[in-house]
């Protein structure tokens, strides 16, 4: 059995970043590898460094005139709580040995930026080809 987790980052939204870099402690914390790879707006969100404030006053509820209202609480409480930013959880999952994170080539070309842009960011930057090769047989994927 692979114990690698894969975990496949889409949705820049804070909230699913924030998950998915949650399940990635938790994997790196029982000793598994984890295999980070960001694409799209995730991987916008990186690139632009926007890692600290919460933000969820854009919450997804039919109701759009209780959105800002929930999205502040949430906020507030993740203040009041002194819940870990995304920032403070990559910056964790960077003292494992174990873990890895990664860009998407095609994904970074779509949003129109270069390689450069990633530097620091990833440990590198990879196509499809590289990330299938990674994750065949991997039982544990996520996608966010």
């Amino acid at each position: 059995m692979n114990s690698r987790i894969a975990i496949f980052l889409h949705s820049g939204d804070y909230d699913r970043v924030h998950q998915a870099l949650a399940v990635a402690l938790a994997g790196a914390a029982m000793g598994r590898e984890v295999d980070l790879y960001f694409f799209w707006w995730a991987l916008e969100r990186l690139i632009r460094d926007e890692l600290d404030l919460p933000g969820f006053a854009a919450a997804r509820l039919p109701d759009s005139s209780t959105n800002d209202d929930l999205g502040a609480a949430i906020d507030e409480r993740f203040e009041e709580g002194r819940l870990p930013t995304i920032r403070q959880m990559l910056d964790s999952l960077r003292g494992f040995e174990r873990v890895h994170l990664f860009a998407c080539s095609g994904s970074l070309a779509i949003l129109g930026r270069r390689p450069n842009a990633v530097e620091g960011k990833v440990e590198a930057l990879v196509g499809w080809s590289t990330i299938l090769d990674r994750t065949a047989g991997v039982t544990d994927r996520f996608t966010f």
